[in-house]
């Protein structure tokens, strides 16, 4: 649909473009193709990038020029948020130094019409299709696959919609004001910040203008009941036959679910941008289900705790691990009010229930999508999951539900609004765009420059440290594999010292340092080298928890490895400095979250930078390529990479690794021992295997995601039976030795066979 919109004027000679006569006033260009280019340093960039961030993607946003792009989905998510395709096409006309490309104009248009125009709703723990119009839903039934998610023999639905009123979020100056009004909390009264943000409805008219849709809103619903495992297939569905399903939630309605005793403690205000991006939540008055983008360690536990207090009613929280499933917990303790027996775990070593009408349940996305035979108790909780309506689901790091597996999530567990949290909305497939349907449009992205410059998330120096590769050691590495390669790669003694350096620089600072490795025989051999302790994923988690809490809070630990365990929800916050040694590929996604492990706010406020994030990358090998295409969406965020070629002073460095020729040889030789037993692979197979159980969230050389799906390798019939750990041994030969004398033992079929055969000998 939009290729050929887009396939008309403007569409890649921007030279016809027709300037204003004011446009050095105006901060915007807007192209044929639905390209948008912001002046960052224009004075109305403040305001416009903010509208920008309702209707378009943001593709790249460096200091000076920020690059947007109008999509389907993004302009699906502006008109989930209220806005209509007047108003985009008035402003972006009033802000561009050209004249609006038709194209891009009857485009915008076309979305309009037919974006929100139909609605997913759960009602009695039912699902239904809702439009205001007839004709879009005998429209729609005409269309076999939607007609075959129906629930047969159930008939149209007829209901009239209530009217949506002004939401108070939770820890904002409003919902402060009404809590003291009512006498709720006399000491909760919240401040306006002076960072506070015009939205796009204060300067705009685009958020608060819904006077017109009242009539809507009263008018007649029309509805049919859809199957619960169909909703996902409807809704994919429905987009493609571009009406787009809405999901909304009218909780101050919903009068069949009990309410959640909980709300943010007194002394807790959220900030601007969290506020901000929970308005595009609830700015219709009603909880829109979708995704909300911030940078790691900007909150992202915070937006879900204030949007469960807003909803207040039950709460399911996926998880990608139970350390992590743990850290929710605590996290809703810390910020709400909510009694502790209220929430309760799901995992595979906490089976735990809230003891109330309703509560919050945490639990991971490998416990609900699991196929294999329950236990009991598991089995009575997931039955437990299934017959409740939920108020809330919230979905942590939400890139990885496009996984196949975790689809199931959405059927299984009926909830009335979703809210997907992430810091990379990133998949190195296409299978991103799935999360559309399957949780909702992106509600809001956090420009990652801007909270830095406001100091809400640390200001990091990224470096990419080139490390060159002794003679001996180059030449194995273009002798051996491709995978092996990689191994003589992150085993570069001259990246090891430079590790060493590096820790011993900062170390010497007070800064705690987090060394990444993917490759778990590099880990554990810089590890032990070193003298420092690791976490990988074969490490209990009760040995996990106290090896980090030992790195949080003793001053005598200020290094940490980790291997992909660190990758997510991992709350390190006194981390300052990052280094990486090895990493998964290409993956953009991996870069990102591993910044995030150091971009929490510090307690250290000197000028400059506050933390450090160093990628060490074996000159001349393949690392470098891999590097390029990691730091792609970093730079997009607008940070720049410094190239350090050599480390001043490492020379001088005092027992410094591998420092000798003896010393590199037998470390070649070492290695080149390690590749023959191929140990090292095992060990990573491992710990793939479990870490895969997390979402499918781990990438190949080809930048398509590793499968757990069948593979081809050569092998015995005994590996079939299990019994290639077994062996046959004979025990008592001397009981065979006389069964072969037992003539009498023998059937008298072979003994007639036996007495022919040697008639025949004798007769030769």
């Amino acid at each position: 649909m939009a290729t050929a919109l887009f396939r008309s004027e403007h569409t890649h000679d921007f030279t016809a473009l027709s300037l204003k006569p004011d446009h050095q006033n105006r901060p915007l260009r807007v192209d044929g193709r639905g390209g948008l280019i912001l002046e960052n340093f224009h004075p109305l960039a403040p305001t416009v990038q903010d509208f920008l961030v309702t209707i378009a993607e943001p593709i790249s946003r460096p200091t000076f020029l920020h690059e947007y792009r109008l999509t389907t989905h993004s302009l699906y998510a502006a008109v989930s948020v209220g806005l209509n395709s007047n108003d985009i096409i008035t402003t972006l006309d009033r802000f561009s130094k050209n004249t609006m490309p038709p194209n891009v104009a009857r485009y915008i248009q076309h979305c309009g019409k037919s974006y929100g125009m139909v609605k997913m709703v759960l009602k009695d723990n039912k699902y239904f299709l809702e439009t205001a119009d007839p004709d879009i839903l005998q429209m729609l039934l005409q269309d076999a696959k939607v007609r075959a998610c129906r629930v047969q023999g159930t008939a149209e639905i007829t209901t009239t919609a209530t009217k949506a009123d002004t939401v108070a979020i939770a820890g904002t100056s409003i919902a402060g004001g009404i809590r003291e009004a009512e006498g709720l909390a006399s000491h909760g009264r919240g401040r306006h910040s002076e960072y506070e943000p015009r939205t796009g409805a204060e300067t705009l008219r685009l958020l608060d203008d819904d006077d017109d849709d009242d009539d809507d809103e009263r008018g007649v619903i029309h509805a049919l009941q859809i199957m619960d495992d169909k909703v996902g297939a409807v809704a994919e569905r429905c987009l493609a036959l571009h009406y787009p399903v809405l999901e909304e939630y009218d909780f101050r309605n919903d009068h069949a679910n009990a309410n959640l005793e909980i709300d943010l403690t007194p002394g807790t205000q959220i900030r601007p941008f969290q506020e901000k991006s929970l308005t595009k939540m609830f700015g219709s008055g009603r909880a829109m289900s979708g995704i909300i983008v911030l940078p790691c360690g900007a909150g992202k536990t915070l937006v879900g705790v204030t949007a469960a207090c807003t909803i207040k009613k039950g709460v399911v929280v996926l998880a990608t691990s139970n350390m992590s499933a743990i850290q929710w917990k605590n996290e809703f303790i810390k910020w709400s009010n909510i009694n502790p027996e209220d929430i309760a775990l799901f995992s595979s070593d906490n089976k735990s229930v809230f003891t109330g009408t309703t509560g919050i349940i945490i639990t991971t996305y490998s416990m609900i999508t699991n196929t294999r035979e329950r236990a009991y108790q598991s089995a009575k909780m997931m039955q437990f999951l299934r017959d409740r309506e939920w108020g809330l689901m919230l979905l942590d790091e939400v890139h990885v539900v496009p996984a196949q597996m975790f689809r199931r999530v959405i059927g299984s567990i009926k909830a009335h609004s979703k809210l997907g949290l992430t810091a990379t909305l990133l998949r190195e497939d296409d299978k991103i765009e799935d999360l559309n349907f399957l949780t909702g449009p992106k509600l809001y992205e956090a420009n990652w420059m801007e909270l830095s410059q406001q100091g809400f998330i640390a200001k990091v120096q990224c470096a990419e440290v080139w490390c060159s590769m002794p003679t001996e050691f180059y030449q194995q590495y273009l002798e051996t594999g491709p995978r092996t390669r990689l191994l003589f790669c992150v085993m570069n003694p001259t990246k090891f010292q430079a590790c060493q350096y590096l820790i011993r620089y900062h170390e010497s600072r007070g800064d705690k340092i987090i060394v990444f490795s993917d490759n778990v025989y590099a880990l554990e051999a810089y590890a032990k080298k070193l003298m420092k302790p690791f976490l990988y994923g074969g490490t209990s988690n009760a040995e996990r928890q106290l090896v980090l809490d030992y790195f949080r809070n003793s001053p005598d630990c200020s290094t940490l490895f980790l291997s992909k365990i660190g990758d997510t929800s991992l709350d390190l916050p006194e981390a300052t400095c990052l280094i990486q040694i090895s990493a998964q590929y290409g993956s953009r996604r991996q870069e990102a979250q591993r910044l995030g492990r150091i971009l929490r706010a510090k307690r250290r406020n000197e000028d400059g930078f506050n933390a450090f994030f160093y990628s060490l990358v074996s000159k001349d090998t393949v690392e470098m390529v891999y590097s390029s295409k990691r730091q792609a969406f970093l730079v997009d965020q607008g940070y720049a990479f410094k190239v350090i070629s050599q480390l001043k002073g490492m020379d001088k460095m005092s027992n410094l690794a591998f420092g000798t020729a003896q010393a590199r040889s037998e470390l070649l030789q070492k290695i080149l021992a390690e590749v023959d037993t191929k140990s090292w692979k095992e060990e990573e197979a491992r710990e793939r295997a479990g870490l895969l159980a997390d979402g499918n969230m781990f990438y190949g050389p080809d930048g398509k995601p590793l499968r757990k799906g069948a593979r081809r390798v050569a092998g015995v019939l005994k590996d079939l039976s299990r019994g290639q750990d077994m062996a046959y041994i004979e025990r008592n030969k001397s009981a065979n030795k006389s069964m072969k004398t037992k003539n009498s033992s023998r059937h008298k079929f072979f003994k007639s066979i036996a007495r022919e055969n040697e008639r025949r000998r004798n007769a030769e």
